[in-house]
């Protein structure tokens, strides 16, 4: 079920890859960009983890925290998107948890959109991050969730395909 705005975002106790505790509720008092990703091996997802890198002064003066999931093991994050070194915590979630909790839905159609636009394809060939790994990956469609004090949904979205995320700069502004 996809969550509404306007509501407590369900809260949570993980821990991210590199084994610190993340405690959704540590966080009720500021501004938190939730990011749902596919597996750690996703091109997409990788090129969406290094925009989110080159914005960390933007985020950090924004006062935005940002968590950011997987559904890989911690060893796969380490070998993939963990080499970007992200400045934000990145959860492994392999059984979709918080997937579940969050209303993250798998798409086959969703997959098949990616597939339909060159350009996003070409840009992704070309990212540097290009594998055949994640194409035996569950076909995850990404969603973003903006968190205000008191952890209240202020913005959900639900991703289209593979590469579609809510714009960093309606987040930041």
């Amino acid at each position: 079920m996809k969550l509404l705005t306007k509501k407590v975002a369900p809260d949570f106790k993980v821990e991210d890859y590199r084994g610190h505790k993340i405690h959704l509720s540590d966080y009720n008092n500021q501004k938190v960009l939730l990011s749902f990703f596919r597996t750690a091996t996703c091109p997409f997802c990788n090129m969406r983890v290094q925009e989110l890198i080159k914005k960390e002064q933007q985020f950090k003066d924004s006062g935005i925290e940002v968590i950011a999931f997987f559904s890989s093991d911690a060893d796969e994050i380490k070998s993939y998107a963990g080499k970007q070194n992200p400045w934000f915590p990145v959860v492994a979630d392999p059984n979709k948890n918080i997937y579940a909790l969050y209303g993250v839905e798998e798409s086959a159609s969703g997959m098949l959109k990616t597939m339909l636009k060159p350009l996003k394809m070409l840009r992704m060939m070309a990212s540097g991050f290009f594998n055949l790994k994640s194409m035996k990956a569950a076909p995850i469609i990404p969603a973003d969730f903006l968190l205000g004090p008191g952890l209240i949904i202020e913005k959900t979205y639900y991703g289209k395909d593979f590469g579609d995320h809510i714009d960093l700069n309606e987040i930041l502004n």
